[in-house]
């Protein structure tokens, strides 16, 4: 016999002998066998586990509290192992329940759930033409069932996976509105009675829409005719000189009102110029923004580089990013100081985890896109990224409506303006697929079903939403 087999006999004979005083069973084992008992999971690690595959992907649409959702099921060869993911695109729901049922179906079933980067990767590529949002919201669906399945098997929360907790809940931001400035105030002094820290603030600008005060565009587009130039309501009509004007007075009476303690957000949402916006934030300087968010649309990136050498403002930005080609250069240039991504339309959580880190070496925060069309599902999936990461910096929303808790059992808790996570396995929800059946997606004209609006100039020019 051969020295080094020897030893390695010796050796497994001591173990197994050790053992036998604990264990009889161990007498009936040969020695290299009886090395399974002396650590859990030993010969499941060496024998390995058959593996558990893709047998089924269902779409499901549902729309609690009027909000358009599309939810994935991924399920199992394994029986009752299921997981739950977002793909929700409110406008164009329908496209993506085509490619997840039409094209990423056939092409996933049977491949082993385990193996969640190839099966991204494969997805991405299984058609030449790539980077758009409908094929990234039906990859994200897949991706974040596929992290709520591995969690699963694993026994233990989501974040877990991740790298365990860095923090105990993730600070949320208030939405806080109104039509006036003493409307918006008494909000948000209703969200720091609940504890929250941030408060993001959005005012009609009179006469005129605006986004996130309740009559913007995309609220009042409904009344707008089909003619080819110019709405006929006039609640659709946007101009934004008389709103650059307005915001200073704006954050003047809230932080007069207000104090220095909280936290105050406000999205522009792309709808001024280069020159407006140097202005606006050099303006908005004195009164300590949390951040400013979407100062311009992503077509014009290249002007936040000119924005940044002009303001000290905090700049936030990325909601309705796609790919690399747009986010990138804004991180690693350090031009922003929010990255913005909305988790779905980048193509789920694999994705997001690369920009996190990517992030975190450049002093970027993240604070990533939660309004509520996006559902419970993506909520948790986020959270159990920036529980799990250095350099988060908020999370948007605080709360989910009655109808949306009753489909989505087990959503995220907010308390004291903290979300925080279920300890549950995987993303620790699960969807009551026959109450979902009870909020079928509207049925509707296209701009009811389908569309976010139209707003227009005076003069009639369709302007970015």
């Amino acid at each position: 016999m051969k020295r080094r087999d020897a030893l390695r006999s010796l050796s497994m004979a001591g173990g197994a002998s050790l053992l036998a005083a604990k264990d009889p069973l161990a007498h009936a084992l040969a020695p290299d066998k009886a090395a399974a008992f002396l650590h859990p999971g030993f010969a499941q690690a060496i024998a390995g586990t058959a593996p558990v595959k893709i047998r089924d992907i269902k779409t499901i649409l549902t729309a609690p509290n009027n909000i358009r959702l599309v939810i994935v099921k991924v399920e199992t060869t394994e029986p009752g192992l299921v997981g739950w993911g977002c793909a929700t695109f409110t406008q164009r729901a329908l496209v993506v329940q085509t490619a997840l049922e039409q094209y990423l179906k056939p092409f996933l079933i049977g491949r082993n759930v385990d193996e969640i980067e190839d099966i991204w990767q494969s997805s991405y590529v299984s058609s030449y033409w790539r980077n758009g949002p409908v094929l990234f919201n039906a990859m994200s669906g897949v991706d974040i069932a596929l992290w709520d399945i591995k969690a699963k098997r694993a026994g233990m929360p989501l974040y877990q996976l991740l790298g365990g907790k860095v923090r105990h809940g993730a600070d949320c931001y208030f939405h806080a509105s109104g039509n006036s400035f003493a409307d918006v105030e008494q909000n948000a002094r209703r969200a720091m009675e609940q504890g929250f820290r941030h408060v993001r603030v959005q005012v009609a600008t009179p006469g005129l829409a605006g986004y996130g005060a309740g009559g913007g565009g995309a609220a009042t587009a409904a009344g707008t005719s089909n003619e080819a130039v110019g709405p006929t309501n006039p609640r659709a009509i946007w101009e934004p000189a008389p709103y650059v004007r307005m915001l200073p007075k704006f954050f003047e009476h809230l932080r007069s009102k207000l104090g220095e303690e909280v936290e105050l957000l406000h999205d522009v949402h792309e709808r001024i110029t280069l020159n407006q916006a140097i202005n606006l934030c050099k303006a908005l300087e004195p009164y300590r923004l949390f951040f400013l968010e979407d100062p311009f649309p992503p077509e014009e990136n290249d002007h936040f580089r000119l924005l940044r050498q002009q303001s000290s403002i905090p700049l936030a930005m990325g909601e309705l990013f796609n790919t690399q080609h747009e986010y990138l250069p804004l991180i690693k240039e350090r031009l922003i100081d929010f990255i913005r991504i909305h988790i779905s339309q980048i193509g789920g959580l694999s994705p997001a985890r690369k920009v996190n880190a990517l992030s975190e070496f450049f002093g970027v925060r993240t604070a990533w896109h939660g309004p509520g069309d996006a559902s419970p599902l993506a909520h948790a999936a986020q959270l159990a990224l920036e529980l799990s990461s250095y350099n988060f910096g908020v999370h948007e929303g605080g709360s989910f409506p009655q109808q949306t808790q009753e489909v989505f059992v087990g959503c995220p808790e907010v308390k004291n303006g903290y979300m925080l996570a279920r300890e549950k396995p995987g993303l620790g929800i699960e969807v009551d697929e026959k109450v979902a059946a009870k909020f079928p997606i509207p049925a509707g004209p296209p701009h009811f079903a389908y569309s976010w609006g139209t707003t227009r100039r005076l003069d009639g020019t369709v302007i970015r939403p």
